[in-house]
Parts: C-alpha cells; structure tokens; sequence
C-alpha cells in the first residue's frame, strides 16, 4: 500500500490576508505596521552602528597609548565588526519594510547603501592608523591590520544591498499578481523558496520536502524572505486560466524548486 502523502501546514502571515483591487495601476504604500516596525529597525540599525564607532574610536585611541595590546585591538575591532553586521541587517530589513522611491535617486542610493558607507567609516581610519602607527611592530601591523582589514570587507558586504527594493518596484510586481489573479494580491512561499507562488498546490511548493507554506502579499513575501521572483510555473497556469498568450520557457518541468 502506498504511503499517504503528509500533510502540508498552511501558515497565513499576520496581516496577509487576500487583498482585492481594482486592475488599475497605483503606487505602493506600506502599511502603517511596516512602518512602524520600519522605524524601530532604523532606530535600532543606528544605535548599532553608533556603538560600532565607539568601538572603533576605542581602538584608535587605544593605538595612542603604546605599549599597545594586541589582544584589546583585536576585541575591540571584532566588536565594531558585530555590531556593524547587526545594524547593516537590521538596516537593510527596514528597508524591504519601508523602501525608497526610486524617482529620489540621491535618497535611494544613500538609503538602500547606507551600511556600506557606515562600515567605511567604522573601519576604513582604523586600517591607515594601524598600518601608519609607528608603536606598532611590523608583526603586529601584519596581524591586526589583516584582521581590520577582513572585518571591513565582511561589515562591507552585509551592507551593500545589489538588489535594492524600491515602491515602484513592489508596486509593478503586485499588480502583475493583481493581474493575473482577478484584482487579488495574495501568493505563497516557502522558507527555502526564492519564488513566490500563486498556486498553494503548485507542484513547486507542494512536494514530499515541503512541511510549511507561507501566505500572505508579495510586499510580506519581499519583506519576510526577500523573495522577489514570480514562479514561471505558477504565471504560466494563471496566464492559461485567463486564456492569455503562454511565453514560451526553456524551464524544466520534471525538476520541482521551491
């Protein structure tokens, strides 16, 4: 006898209930709790990166008082690198929460790559006093300027953001699921996914390694796993039901993902 196939648990994202809307194209607005919890993510992103500066300011007065300690340097740099991390996370988070326009390009750019610009300034002085300092032994310079160094890339690269959100970018990928599902802004995904789905039983999602599935709206999709891309599978279906036109796709059909 063939084993029942389990049950899939349904886990609906608090305030992702179906939305209906007319076809007609509008800007995107957060809700007033993703703004709300937009804000407390900035507030907390500076304070991280308030005490990451004051970490480093620590360090570099630290390098002014030979003998210098190798053991504090280094704490002290590692410090600034976590608490860089924590506030470049948390920063890049309010920002699926609340993004930028893309029609500000100067506010865009500096609100979607501020982390990057906050871990120059919590690292790069740090590096050119170390490898400047003359207290310091070339052994010393090579160590603890490496691991400065190393903490500047990594504090960098949680930073940067390549694929920024935007509101007209939200707003266009919400009304093409609008469109495709009668006026309604409602998906699935999963928390391995990198798609979200207009189907909860597309074949996907809905599979033996699938125990939960998301639903909610595609900002929450965005927000939530930073999922940005439409399931081809799932476009093709609703596309089909409307007796639109079908793009052709070279995506294998017997290869499911999530």
């Amino acid at each position: 006898m063939a084993d029942e196939k389990k049950p899939i648990k349904i886990t609906p994202v608090e305030g992702g209930e179906p939305e209906s809307s007319t076809t007609e194209t509008r800007a995107w607005a957060p809700t007033a709790e993703s703004k709300t919890k937009a804000r407390n993510y900035r507030i907390l992103a500076i304070l991280a990166w308030v005490a990451a500066i004051g970490f480093e300011i620590g360090a570099i007065l630290l390098l002014r008082k030979p003998p210098i300690s190798t053991g504090w340097l280094i704490g002290l740099i590692v410090a600034d690198l976590a608490f860089a991390v924590v506030g470049n996370l948390v920063w890049k988070q309010a920002n699926r929460l609340d993004p930028a326009s893309e029609k500000d390009k100067t506010r865009f750019f500096l609100q979607n790559q501020l982390g990057v610009i906050i871990s120059v300034i919590a690292f790069l002085p740090l590096v050119i006093l170390i490898f400047t300092n003359k207290d310091l032994s070339g052994k010393q310079k090579g160590l603890v300027g490496s691991i400065a160094v190393i903490a500047l890339l990594i504090a960098g690269a949680t930073g940067i953001d390549l694929n920024p959100p935007s509101q007209e970018q939200y707003a266009e990928q919400t009304q093409q699921v609008q469109d495709l599902m009668g006026g309604v802004n409602h998906v699935y995904w999963t928390k391995s996914g990198k798609s979200y789905h207009l189907y909860q039983d597309c074949s996907y999602i809905n599979s033996d390694r699938t125990n939960e599935i998301f639903e909610g709206t595609v900002a929450q999709a965005r927000e939530l796993k930073n999922i940005t891309d439409l399931c081809d599978r799932c476009e093709r279906r609703a596309m089909k039901e409307k007796g639109s036109t079908v793009p052709e796709t070279t995506e294998p059909e017997s290869v499911p993902t999530q």
